[in-house]
């Protein structure tokens, strides 16, 4: 018996890193899973890993962060599998990483709406066809960088902040029609993402890329960043019936790191 056997769950953010290896493995674990993204291509090969290892998914091509892309995503699976039970929270781009006084209000808007109208949006849209199925579960994967800062990364913070936030709200209104809404908060976790972030650091502060990616394995205490794999174990969990009494927590997966 899988973790997850007789859920239907949609995951934003399907076609790469986090999104696609936790697509692949809510799979393993008996979900029916609605793979979304904007990348036709990318979430087709999530799909196809799926179905080679005898998983049931879908693609669906669709902008979490506009609200006709997050209500077809919705639309579409349970159009597929004829209910909804669960939603992870993962689009979302990292934006610029600049000094406030170079980040511009399209930078702004950008990374917000990526970040956390997605998760907003899905959410509002896939509510209803959880209380009509009686229960639910909703992850977002939100960012330390929400919790306690990055420099030259402000509409990433706030925007993960913001997510938090919202994870809070939802858990409260939400308790009464059996749904759990749940955030977890991962430090660095490795990828290209990180890669990205890390490049850019080192060029504004004038230092080696090397030596800012080694300060994030320095102050864990495990001396290793996190794994898309370490986030997704997290959140097949939370999305089980071993976490239903779980709801309204922001949970960090730091290696260790002190999470404030």
């Amino acid at each position: 018996m899988g973790l997850l056997n007789d859920r239907v769950a949609i995951v934003t953010g399907a076609s790469k890193g986090i999104g696609r290896v936790m697509s692949r493995l809510f799979a393993r674990e008996g979900a029916r899973v609605v793979c979304a993204a904007r990348s036709e291509a990318l979430v087709a090969e999530t799909v196809a890993m799926i179905r080679s290892a005898g998983g049931e998914a879908i693609a669906v091509v669709g902008d979490a962060s506009l609200e006709d892309g997050a209500r077809s995503i919705v639309d579409a699976g349970v159009t597929a599998f004829g209910r909804l039970d669960t939603l992870i929270n993962n689009a979302g781009d990292g934006g610029p990483t600049k000094p406030i006084q170079d980040y511009l209000t399209d930078d702004w808007f950008y990374t917000v709406n990526s970040c956390l109208t997605s998760a907003y949006l899905c959410s509002r849209f896939a509510v209803p066809a959880m209380i009509a199925a009686g229960r639910g579960a909703i992850v977002n994967i939100t960012s330390m960088a929400g919790r306690r800062g990055l420099p030259y990364r402000v509409g990433y913070c706030s925007a993960k902040a913001g997510q938090i936030g919202m994870t809070y709200g939802l858990a409260v209104e939400l308790g009464r029609h059996n749904i759990t809404v749940n955030a977890i908060a991962p430090g660095a976790v490795a990828g290209d993402r990180i890669d990205r972030m890390i490049q850019g650091q080192a060029e504004l502060r004038g230092v080696e890329a090397e030596r800012i990616r080694q300060s994030f394995v320095d102050r864990s205490p495990l001396r290793r960043m996190s794994t898309p794999e370490d986030i997704s174990s997290l959140a097949a969990f939370l999305c089980s019936d071993h976490a239903r009494n779980i709801s309204g927590q922001c949970i960090p997966v730091t290696a260790g790191e002190p999470a404030s």
